[in-house]
């Protein structure tokens, strides 16, 4: 006889895809590992577009994984479906977590008539507009609704008539073993032509639908920026079908050679990028964005939009410069005063240990405990 099954969480795709989700995703699977060893929990995992053997380090005895990929696509949502409700009826969870609001019309269709709670987790815009009335519903039924930022949740909430008391913040964290301070690595300055200069980075996603991410605007503060301080670079870290645009936007602004686009790099070599910049830079509108959490916890500091979800990873601006999101003055000036340095919040040290106080792992862990 199979043990008692306390928690079901059901996905769309982790291992297959990497983002911000995904990373989020990664974070809860390795805290509810220590929760459930500790106190003798069972888990089950349901992926709608992963595939068996995908490399998936959390899987154990008690946190077992179904990989529910096929083609066509209509036959893994009929395989996810057929495998949920056998789940459910023969093993009776305690509760289901459904990792996305596209799921969540078949959870309630399913979960309902079975009398199992729900919770559905929410991260950012998929979220900030109304919803079709199927996934609306399912929210108002849900017993809990999880979000990572009180932005997302207000947002949320308004746009689908959900009551706040409804929503609990589970919010993003940062490795603080894997980004750390250090000194400028000579290889990147010497492979972006940083020597002596003073460098403003961005990481973000290069694509046309992404414009929030406020790239375009960084390079038109360059200007004033470069009134002060002749010799800013601005690394741009990603890929995109936007970048063209961009380059020609500097090209016309006369800063094109102020502007490095870096392309892609891997999450393992990101960190000695932070560690080249003097400042985080992203005016965005965010869900919450884990990238300034990395970047303080690198020591740096940071600017974000002033109407977003990373009022979270800056603490109302506690710990960053907070702007208008679409103002070039605002960032330019901003940035004057982030490489001017007198300010506390270009404190390295002071950064990363309130960074890490409230969005470290064990941080998440306890508040994922409490909620479940």
């Amino acid at each position: 006889m199979k043990a008692r099954l306390n928690h079901v969480f059901v996905f769309i795709e982790i291992f297959a895809q990497e983002g911000g989700i995904q990373s989020y995703v990664k974070d809860l699977f390795a805290a509810y590992l220590e929760i459930a060893q500790k106190h003798s929990l069972r888990g089950e995992v349901f992926i709608l577009r992963d595939k068996i053997g995908c490399d998936n380090p959390y899987e154990r005895d008690y946190l077992t994984f179904h990989y529910l990929k096929s083609l066509p696509p209509w036959k893994g949502r009929l395989k996810l479906a057929v495998s949920l409700l056998q789940c459910l009826l023969l093993r009776r969870p305690q509760h289901l977590y459904c990792g996305h609001i596209k799921l969540s019309p078949l959870i309630k269709l399913i979960c309902t008539p079975l009398a199992i709670p729900y919770t559905i987790l929410t991260y950012g815009k998929e979220v900030w507009s109304t919803l079709p009335e199927n996934q609306r519903q399912a929210l108002i039924q849900a017993e809990s609704i999880w979000t990572i930022s009180r932005y997302s949740r207000d947002r949320l909430c308004k746009a689908n008539s959900i009551e706040p008391d409804k929503v609990s913040i589970l919010p993003c964290i940062v490795d603080g073993v894997k980004f750390t301070p250090g000194e400028k690595p000579q290889d990147l300055v010497n492979k972006y032509d940083l020597k002596d200069c003073k460098v403003l980075m961005t990481v973000a996603r290069l694509w046309s639908g992404d414009i929030y991410k406020g790239v375009d605007v960084t390079i038109r503060a360059l200007p004033k920026i470069l009134q002060v301080f002749p010799q800013v670079r601005y690394l741009i870290i990603g890929r995109g079908d936007d970048r063209p645009r961009l380059e020609k936007l500097a090209v016309e602004l006369g800063v094109g050679s102020r502007v490095v686009f870096a392309g892609f790099v891997p999450t393992e070599e990101l960190v000695h990028h932070y560690r080249v910049a003097d400042a985080y830079i992203m005016p965005s509108q965010e869900g919450f964005g884990i990238v300034y959490l990395e970047a303080m916890v690198c020591g740096k500091p940071v600017l974000s939009g002033d109407a977003d979800g990373s009022a979270d990873p800056l603490q109302d601006g506690k710990l960053g410069w907070r702007v208008p999101h679409r103002d070039p003055e605002a960032v330019a000036q901003a940035c004057i005063e982030i490489l001017q340095g007198n300010d506390k919040r270009c404190q390295g040290d002071w950064l990363r240990q309130e960074t890490l106080r409230k969005f470290s792992k064990e941080a998440f862990k306890e508040q994922l405990l409490s909620l479940i």
